[in-house]
Formats: structure tokens, sequence, C-alpha cells
């Protein structure tokens, strides 16, 4: 993840709720918390407000805060809820990615992994993809995934990776799971659709991991 834009963060479900002003702090009280709820906000009069209102007003909300036109909200539509969600996380302070996928509708998580030491956003991204649409076809389902990465998708797609990584030791596991994953990819057909989440229109990915 690059730097940081939000200044405060809000924990409204965590070991220790409250308004804190780094994300080193929030994460700690989030991490492992069963379906931890978290916001970042740019000030902390903003963050106080949103504390004191409560996660329903911002916990996946999305819709209203969208900053295009009415017009273009209804060109791209709404997305499929009954659906997975995929998405991966660079941590600025362990320097570690770790990616997840979860029910769109509901945000449960249906798997987690990492983290992973010398590897990439785009590297994770792409497991998601594949990890996902293993877990869907071990069930023989034909939900859709949503993913906000369009190098991620295009890769799935001509079931090959792009990714410039370099190996070390650290990430022996990580060059081992895209071997695997382009072996499923070649050896397994699908009819899941791999669609784009539309961030601008319907804010954040809901397996994102509130790094932003």
């Amino acid at each position: 993840m690059g730097k940081e834009k939000n200044k405060f963060y809000v924990v409204w479900q965590g070991i220790k709720p409250g308004v804190y002003s780094s994300w080193a702090e929030c994460q700690k009280l989030i991490n492992g918390y069963p379906q931890a709820k978290y916001k970042g906000f740019k000030t902390q009069q903003a963050a106080l407000k949103a504390f004191e209102e409560g996660p329903g007003n911002y916990w996946g909300k999305s819709f209203s805060e969208s900053s295009l036109s009415p017009e273009q909200l209804r060109i791209i539509g709404i997305p499929i809820m009954n659906s997975i969600s995929v998405d991966a996380a660079w941590n600025t302070f362990t320097l570690e990615m770790e990616y997840q996928g979860v029910w769109t509708d509901t945000k449960e998580v249906l798997f987690k992994k990492g983290p992973f030491k010398d590897a990439t956003n785009n590297v994770g991204e792409f497991l998601a993809i594949v990890h996902a649409l293993a877990h869907l076809k071990k069930s023989s389902s034909s939900l859709p995934i949503y993913s906000d990465s369009r190098n991620a998708i295009k890769w799935v797609k001509n079931k090959e990776h792009k990714s410039k990584l370099e190996k070390t030791n650290n990430n022996i596991e990580v060059f081992e799971l895209l071997d695997r994953a382009i072996y499923w990819l070649k050896n397994n057909s699908y009819s899941n659709k791999i669609l784009k989440w539309e961030t601008k229109a319907w804010g954040e990915n809901p397996a994102d991991f509130g790094r932003k």
C-alpha cells in the first residue's frame, strides 16, 4: 500500500472500540477479532461523529458516497450481492501481503491467507481470484467473483501471471502458490464470471482490508 490517506480510524467492533490516530493502533485492535467493524476518516471530527453514530451509517455504506453522477451510476448498475468478493493488501508496517475472500452481501470471511513476505498486491489479487474459483468449484457453485484488480482479472483470463517479483528465501511459498494457481487454471474449467468491482460507484470492495 502507498501512503495512508486517512489520519483517524474508528473501531466500532474490536478489542477496544474508539477513535485512533494511526492505522497501526487500529490494526492491533481488529486483527483476529471476529467480524470487526472499522473505517478510516480524513479528519478527527468526522471520525468522532461516525463513532458516535455507530457503524450503521458507515460500515458497508457505498452508494450514497459515490462522486459519480446519477446517470453514470445507472449505467454501471449495482453489484450482484449473491457473490464472492476478493481483495489483497500490502501492510506498510510489516511489509507483508495477505489476501482474503468474503461473501459480498454479509462480508463473512470465507478464506484468508498470509501474511506473506516479499510479495506484491497484484500477486495477492491474482491468488485470491484463483482461490475463490477453486473454493466455488468444490461446491459446484457458479456464483460470480468480484475483484477490483484489472491486472489480476487479466492474468486469470490468460492463465498466466506477469509479475516481476523476484524469488527470495522469504517468498518460496508465494511462488509455489503461483505455480499451483497456474496449474489449476490450465487443468480446470469453470462457469463463474469474474467481474470488476466498480469502486467509484459502489465504494470499497467488501473484502477490502481497510488500509486506505
